[in-house]
């Protein structure tokens, strides 16, 4: 008799679904088989892989041999006066104070003194002066930035921004390298 109500309750329950419960999708059961997905790589060419939908479908930004990465934007070509003007700019919109460091030797992070995980020399650079502090005009970073460039020719110049709320650096990019990097 329990086993007749059990049933009966089940199968009213099922026959109440609604038209949203009866589309809903079902839950995960886990990986197909990869014979259900054949390779169709047709080319080598990776023109081919990556599209937007739109008329551009890849673009090749940087050479990759013998380009050290540096920091955010290193994939780029070199940015020209107006560009890093413009980069600052967006620096001090932000509200975020903008400073000038350098590095004579290695200009990205490598491993010298320790290989344990998550330990890389090269992460602190020496400031060029103190924070610029209530600085509201790009070309006066960027005429720091010259005097800079004059002073250590050989070196590697960034441009940091600085988040006084939260008390960290928010923003760094390379503004110059030497000869031949």
């Amino acid at each position: 008799m329990a086993a007749s109500m059990v049933s009966t309750t089940a199968t009213a329950a099922v026959s109440r679904a609604t038209a949203a419960q009866a589309s809903m999708v079902a839950p995960f059961t886990g990986l197909k088989s990869t014979s259900a997905f054949p390779a169709t790589r047709k080319s080598a060419d990776i023109t081919t892989i990556a599209s937007n939908g739109g008329r551009v479908s890849c673009m090749k930004v940087w050479p990759t041999v013998n380009n050290k990465k540096y920091e955010t934007l290193s994939y780029l070509p070199p940015l020209t006066r107006e560009q890093l003007i413009k980069e600052v700019d967006y620096l001090l919109r932000n509200k975020l104070i903008p400073c000038i460091e350098f590095e004579l030797e290695h200009g990205f992070v490598f491993r010298q003194y320790n290989s344990s995980p998550g330990y890389y020399d090269g992460r602190y650079w020496t400031m060029w002066k103190l924070p610029m502090f209530g600085c509201t005009d790009a070309v006066q970073v960027v005429n720091e930035l010259d005097e800079a460039i004059k002073a250590y020719p050989e070196g590697f110049i960034r441009i940091i921004g600085f988040n006084n709320l939260k008390q960290v650096q928010d923003i760094s990019f390379i503004a110059y390298k030497p000869a031949g990097y």
